[in-house]
């Protein structure tokens, strides 16, 4: 089987502003990413160095939202994409109504958001042609079957 195997050295290459999450932690995140992109044989991305950036790109959009890119370390505590925001007062609100794997959910962090466009591709339709239907059993390459 071929899977993509995470380097945290490359990763944290590739985002240095993740140099704060430990490398056991990024492992975990990792793993997690691999619910959201399937990193086995079976993945609808083949190419494994592909699938590897991409998996990365989902380590660096779940660990955005644990909170690594904030300085104390820890998640912000809201949760959902901004909906709107007034500076008078100071007051923020945030539409809920977003699931893992959807669209908004991807839009919450730049590493998703890429993820979603580099990924566009896998969600459009596939057509699979059914197969050839005979109507004339008794007619095979041109030529009759006596009956």
């Amino acid at each position: 089987m071929t899977i993509a195997v995470f380097n945290y050295t490359a990763w944290t290459t590739r985002y240095p502003e993740m140099g704060a999450v430990s490398e056991e932690q990024a492992a975990l995140f990792f793993s997690e990413a691999g619910l959201y992109l399937d990193n086995t044989d079976c993945s609808p991305v083949q190419d494994v160095t592909r699938r590897l950036m991409l998996l990365n790109m989902l380590t660096a959009h779940i660990a955005a939202l644990s909170g690594a890119l904030d300085p104390s370390g820890q998640p912000s505590g809201t949760v959902g994409a901004v909906s709107s925001a007034t500076e008078g007062s100071v007051s923020v609100s945030f539409d809920l109504g977003l699931s893992p794997g959807t669209a908004p959910w991807y839009r919450q962090t730049q590493y998703g958001l890429a993820f979603w466009q580099a990924t566009k591709g896998l969600r459009s339709a596939v057509y699979v042609p059914g197969p050839t239907q005979i109507t004339e059993p008794w007619t095979v390459g041109g030529y009759s079957w006596p009956r």
